[in-house]
């Protein structure tokens, strides 16, 4: 993702991070949570919701 997706383009999204997971080193950088995407290969897309959902709610 960090190939496809500059940090501050992330800035006012509402994406789906899964989090409080223990942390790992992933390509030399430290990760204590994941993106949730969807693709093949190197077509990623960030899951992202249609309607407007609050920070923080829980995804059933």
């Amino acid at each position: 993702m960090g190939t496809k997706y500059a940090p501050e383009a992330l800035i006012g999204k509402r994406i789906v991070l899964v989090a409080n997971l223990q942390p790992a080193k992933i390509m030399g950088v430290e990760s204590q949570g994941m993106l949730l995407a969807a693709g093949a290969e190197e077509v990623l897309e960030l899951a992202t919701f249609l309607e407007e959902i609050p920070p923080g709610t829980r995804i059933k």
